[in-house]
């Protein structure tokens, strides 16, 4: 999935530096291993704490640059270019599979992320990364209809009322080739993996026809709109309402009754990163149960760390929206890898988005 569009860290007891003998050691773990001074990590928007990175840096005495990136494709286009330099990247789970078959990914040294036996079982080797060798799941949630439940009263459980022409201009939709393509998929009763380039067409005909009604196709900003009021429908991971809701009340979510995606965004470490140690030293540091639990406490996110639970907030851990039961669950698929039928997804996109 923040989009995210998509911060705030307990701090831990450690420092980066630290006194011996009179002697001050900085840049190195506790296994005496050298850090590198910096650290070059991109991620979705709106998906940390505001106290993970700078917690990292001054227990570890690395400089973190951190950038964000609004969908999969253009993390990918990222990496097959060269650009970028990045030492950690948040890829979505059908995400990880493409960039393991196109030896994007570098395997991953468990040996320096011990913390990954706090995944729960549900979340480890999973398709897209047999064996969790190239990834580690981060977190997870759903796309659902985030909205203005003051403006708008009436019962919300269906992908219908994105294309209700009541709320012209007041509409956003994910700036994103598959996650868009997904509502119309599921109203028309097909799978969001279908690789039937005549069910593709048709979710594409009917996005071309909601196109006069959206105001914005965008991941990450729509957040801000509906705070606003400028939009009251959106597209959306469950974690942005959730930020949203703390701005303004009115907001609520919604999983519409066709179902929609269940994903899981991962860390990973792009092929020939060159602080791959270092970033494999700051993925075990994100998987400490009090750093999962701090980041979910800030961006209401659902995490796949057990250990996590007992340090997230009652009103987190306990709502049915951000960790559904299984019965809304088995509505919702995760997105896989479609292969070829790729480029009818990007032939939808470039059609809606021109």
């Amino acid at each position: 999935m923040d989009k995210i569009t998509k911060r705030d860290f307990i701090k831990t007891t450690l420092a980066g530096a630290f006194t011996a003998f009179g002697l001050t050691i900085i840049g190195c773990s506790k296994k005496g291993r050298k850090l590198s001074e910096k650290l070059y990590v991109y991620n979705w928007a709106n998906y940390i704490s505001n106290k993970t990175i700078p917690d990292f840096e001054k227990e570890f005495n690395v400089k973190v640059i951190y950038d964000n990136f609004s969908n999969n494709e253009e993390l990918l286009a990222k990496l097959q270019t060269g650009a970028g330099g990045y030492d950690v990247i948040f890829p979505s789970d059908y995400m990880v599979g493409i960039m393991r078959k196109q030896n994007l990914l570098e395997e991953l040294d468990m040996k320096n992320i011990p913390n990954f036996k706090n995944i729960g079982s549900r979340f480890k080797d999973l398709p897209f990364d047999p064996g969790n060798v190239y990834s580690i799941p981060y977190f997870w949630g759903t796309t659902g209809i985030g909205y203005n439940s003051e403006k708008i009263t009436e019962n919300i459980d269906s992908w219908k009322i994105l294309w209700d022409e009541r709320y012209k201009g007041k509409i956003s939709m994910l700036d994103d080739m598959r996650g868009l393509a997904n509502p119309p998929l599921k109203l028309l009763g097909y799978s969001i993996n279908t690789t039937d380039p005549k069910q593709i067409k048709e979710a594409e005909n009917m996005l071309l026809k909601q196109k006069p009604l959206v105001k914005a196709y965008t991941s990450d900003t729509y957040i801000d709109f509906l705070v606003s009021g400028d939009i009251l429908l959106a597209q959306a991971y469950s974690g942005d309402v959730f930020q949203a809701m703390k701005e303004n009340k009115k907001i609520k979510y919604a999983i519409p009754k066709e179902g929609s995606d269940i994903w899981i965004d991962n860390m990973c470490i792009p092929r020939g990163a060159k602080n791959k140690y270092t970033a494999e030293v700051f993925i075990n540091y994100i998987l400490r149960p009090e750093v999962s639990a701090e980041i979910s406490n800030f961006t209401w996110y659902a995490n796949p760390n057990d250990a996590s639970r007992k340090f997230i907030k009652p009103e987190i851990i306990n709502n049915k929206s951000i960790y559904p039961p299984d019965e809304v669950l088995n509505l919702c698929e995760y997105q896989k890898d479609v292969g070829p039928a790729t480029k009818y997804y990007e032939q939808l996109y470039n059609k809606v988005k021109s």
